[in-house]
């Protein structure tokens, strides 16, 4: 198991990974998230010893830390990673597995673009530009949480504060889109 934090602030990671006994990454630049078209987060992809993808974007969780907003039940997910893991039971067929995400639509990559730029134009110190280019991302993909949620704290804010709190509240009024395998809901 190897966890990935499209955080660019490790000090901020490590209270979060403390007790946690498998490598955790850090991907400042989001490359994981694009390359498996992931736009939400939590998610999990379940690839086996050659190296095959047999669950691609889930939106499963390894604790109910999030049942409130996302509505799913961790219970079930846990347990059919169990059998996966102990009996080698798939939870979706291969073939199912190659075709059950969609590639990002062009808005969404514009999105992962414009974050990206948001991102540099911060670094180098256009924090205009940067709003600017979050905002863009942010109405391109508005439940892209790998860009609106890691947003929030590159422009200062805290988050799981008042900004975090308005994007669950505008995900659950939207039905909880999710860009992958949606996990079982309560």
């Amino acid at each position: 198991m190897i966890a990935v934090a499209i955080d660019e602030d490790v000090d901020k990671i490590r209270p979060a990974a403390e007790g946690i006994t498998y490598p955790v990454l850090i991907d400042a630049d989001h490359v994981v998230t694009e390359l498996y078209a992931i736009s939400n987060v939590p998610t999990v992809i379940l690839v086996d010893e050659q190296d095959r993808i047999v669950q691609p974007n889930w939106n499963a969780f390894s604790s109910d830390m999030f049942r409130e907003i996302t509505g799913i039940d961790s219970g079930a997910q846990r347990e059919a990673i169990r059998r996966w893991v102990v009996e080698g039971t798939p939870i979706i067929d291969s073939d199912e597995a190659k075709l059950a995400v969609a590639d990002l639509s062009p808005e969404e990559e514009a999105a992962k673009l414009h974050f990206r730029i948001a991102v540099h134009l911060r670094n180098v110190g256009d924090p205009i530009g940067a709003r600017r280019n979050f905002a863009r991302a942010a109405e391109l993909a508005p439940f892209d949480w790998t860009n609106r949620r890691a947003s929030i704290p590159l422009l200062g804010g805290d988050p799981f504060g008042a900004s975090y709190r308005e994007l669950a509240s505008e995900y659950q009024a939207a039905g909880r889109p999710y860009h992958g395998i949606p996990g079982t809901r309560v």
